[in-house]
């Protein structure tokens, strides 16, 4: 599906935050400070959709091949993407990112067992097809219900990704990486998840790739592989202030009343 102005309108909207368009049922998304390059770039994207966001800075990634890329990733030392000539590093996850994918892969997983659909975590690549050769990410986590190969490095058929933000990241996954992701014929829905605040994101094909926003007491629905799981249950023992303030005010009522019956 080639990116129109709906779909930048949904680049548009998730990568603002502080003015978002209001969507029926959804909730407003907290304020975060605008990046004012990056609105000018999303509103000519905008104003004429089928142009490719800007390129990065040059001392932004390093300059190589896709068949360099490709000979030298398994013996790099660290997992990169490549994406538009570039090679990109892939810095280390702290442990609410990796408890939030687990917790999301988990729920994908136990859901799917014995369905010809399965769940990867971030070490398998997902390929684009670019107009000279291929991009590769490795999205932390994704669905995918083609008979892969055991052996197999990558999948071009996710219907679901899943990627957790951070602040190394956020640019890129709500940007670049999000058109790449809808424009994947195949893909359902793309969720981004917080760490440092509670707030699950998901774009759903069936809904113009329009964001839905979810927070604490919310359910999620991913209607592609058919699970409906709590925000709750996806922060499961994730450590932020917003969590820590939600689970004493939980705990509260239940302290309170082990007082007045031992008062």
């Amino acid at each position: 599906m080639p990116i129109t102005k709906d779909t930048a309108s949904a680049v548009l909207t998730l990568t603002r935050w502080g003015t978002p368009i209001p969507q029926p049922g959804t909730a407003r998304p907290p304020a975060l400070t605008e990046d004012a390059s990056m609105q000018q770039a999303l509103a000519t994207q905008l104003e004429n959709p089928v142009m490719v966001l800007p390129p990065k800075p040059d001392t932004e990634g390093v300059v190589m091949t896709e068949d360099e890329y490709l000979a030298t990733e398994p013996v790099s030392g660290v997992r990169r993407e490549y994406i538009d000539g570039r090679a990109y590093a892939m810095a280390g996850g702290s442990l609410n990112h990796n408890l939030l994918a687990l917790n999301v892969a988990s729920a994908f997983r136990n859901h799917l067992k014995g369905s010809p659909c399965a769940t990867y975590i971030s070490d398998v690549r997902l390929r684009f097809k670019v107009s000279v050769g291929n991009d590769y990410v490795y999205p932390d986590v994704l669905v995918d219900c083609s008979k892969l190969v055991g052996q197999g490095l990558y999948t071009e058929t996710p219907i679901l990704v899943v990627e957790v933000l951070s602040d190394s990241t956020r640019r890129l996954d709500t940007t670049t990486k999000l058109i790449k992701y809808i424009n994947l014929p195949s893909l359902e829905a793309y969720a981004l998840v917080e760490q440092d605040i509670v707030c699950v994101c998901v774009l759903r094909k069936n809904n113009h790739w329009q964001p839905g926003y979810y927070y604490l007491g919310d359910t999620v629905t991913f209607e592609s592989v058919g699970l409906t799981v709590s925000v709750e249950d996806i922060y499961e023992r994730v450590d932020n202030p917003e969590l820590t303030a939600y689970r004493l005010a939980k705990a509260a009522p239940a302290q309170a009343d082990v007082a007045s019956t031992t008062g």
